[in-house]
């Protein structure tokens, strides 16, 4: 028998009003607290959640400094310059963002910066985070990342035109608050690219080759519930249903990358994010389906699974017609989520695509984990699928 080790989140807590009980919850750290930073963005100041969670912790004595600078997919030098300005000279007990996948991050990453002396660059990678963080609470405001659930916080380097994760069991957070409420209204090119960024989370763990029963639990959990949701979240952004299904789907999307890690979706994704500026979910959406394609015959078995707990595919049906009908459906998702499917739009050119694919292949830790290795010229013509 093979042996699994799995970590994650102290405490989840979900249902709809659910941040109503943030501060009877705050008892679940194991800190008293007396200064806070709330880390959020401006959407949440216009929906006045901002002053509700103040005002909540306020009334409990408890001083709080709101940050609201992080930058969409931020950079690493956004992340150090607002941890200088605004997150070290408060020292704050605990940390709580609400917010999307960027804030989530950005709330980890401040928690071990306060206590561990190494420079951010060098926390780079895979367990160089020496010591626990202040502890977090995170409070999701899409349903993509799952980065409430994950060790992972990722960054984008300007410089060498990529995004890099920083991964860490430190990363993970005191206590998890899964709110729908609190995903009402979100406009639809966000649901669309978020929706299709868990899904391809839980699609690329169930495929990967660190797949293990763990991660292929939370996975298929994670599919199920997306595909019956993320249309109607889509066109319907009111319905609390489709909105808390899709919450739990991102949720479990993330621990099942935790569990087993993302792989060549992710890989070819960096780039285009990190040198034009593609955001992660919709160039997650853009390949999914390409990459899947190419992988079809190491895992044609498994795309089957996945497509009949998504309803899309019957016992009786041949491994390769009901991979097939998944990799056509994820396209059909895609069209109907009005999700862009031509890197032109983005300014990539045929004269990038060498300098792309070698960035790629240098995303290891996410190239390991895909069934089928691929060499430069296949990460170029998976590249070139999106170049009509």
């Amino acid at each position: 028998m093979s042996l699994y080790h799995f970590q994650t989140v102290k405490h989840i807590v979900h249902g709809a009003q659910s941040l109503n009980t943030l501060g009877d919850r705050l008892g679940l750290l194991d800190t008293s607290l007396q200064r806070v930073v709330l880390v959020t963005q401006n959407a949440m100041h216009r929906l006045a959640v901002t002053t509700r969670v103040v005002g909540a912790l306020q009334q409990r004595g408890i001083a709080v400094t709101v940050v609201d600078e992080v930058e969409i997919e931020p950079t690493l030098d956004n992340i150090e310059g607002v941890f200088r300005r605004q997150i070290a000279p408060h020292a704050p007990d605990a940390l709580i963002a609400i917010g999307g996948g960027s804030v989530l991050d950005a709330a980890k990453l401040f928690s071990v910066m306060l206590t561990n002396d190494t420079p951010l660059r060098d926390m780079l990678g895979i367990d160089r985070v020496g010591r626990p963080g202040k502890p977090t609470v995170l409070v999701p405001t899409t349903s993509g990342t799952g980065s409430e659930v994950t060790p992972n916080a990722i960054v984008t380097l300007p410089d060498e035109e990529l995004k890099v994760g920083v991964v860490s069991r430190h990363l993970l957070p005191a206590l998890v608050i899964l709110d729908p409420i609190l995903t009402l209204g979100l406009p639809k090119p966000i649901t669309a690219a978020t929706g299709m960024d868990a899904f391809t989370h839980a699609l690329e763990s169930f495929i990967s080759t660190k797949a293990n029963p763990l991660s292929d639990t939370f996975a298929l959990e994670s599919m199920r519930l997306i595909a019956g949701s993320i249309v109607e979240a889509y066109r319907q952004p009111d319905s609390v249903r489709a909105r808390g299904d899709m919450l739990l789907g991102s949720m479990y999307g993330g621990l099942a990358l935790t569990a087993a890690g993302t792989a060549a979706v992710h890989a070819l994704a960096y780039p285009l994010g990190g040198k034009f500026h593609v955001t992660h979910g919709v160039a997650n959406a853009m390949l999914l389906p390409h990459v899947m394609a190419f992988n079809m015959d190491s895992c044609a078995a498994r795309l089957k699974r996945a497509a009949c707990v998504c309803g899309i595919a019957r016992d009786g049906d041949s491994d390769e017609s009901a991979a097939r009908a998944l990799i056509e459906q994820i396209g059909a998702w895609t069209a109907t989520l009005e999700i862009p499917q031509n890197l032109r739009d983005f300014g990539v050119a045929e004269e990038h695509l060498a300098d792309m694919a070698v960035a790629a292949s240098k995303v290891t830790r996410l190239m390991v984990n895909n069934p089928k290795a691929l060499s430069l010229d296949d990460i170029q013509a998976l590249y070139r699928r999106l170049l009509p």
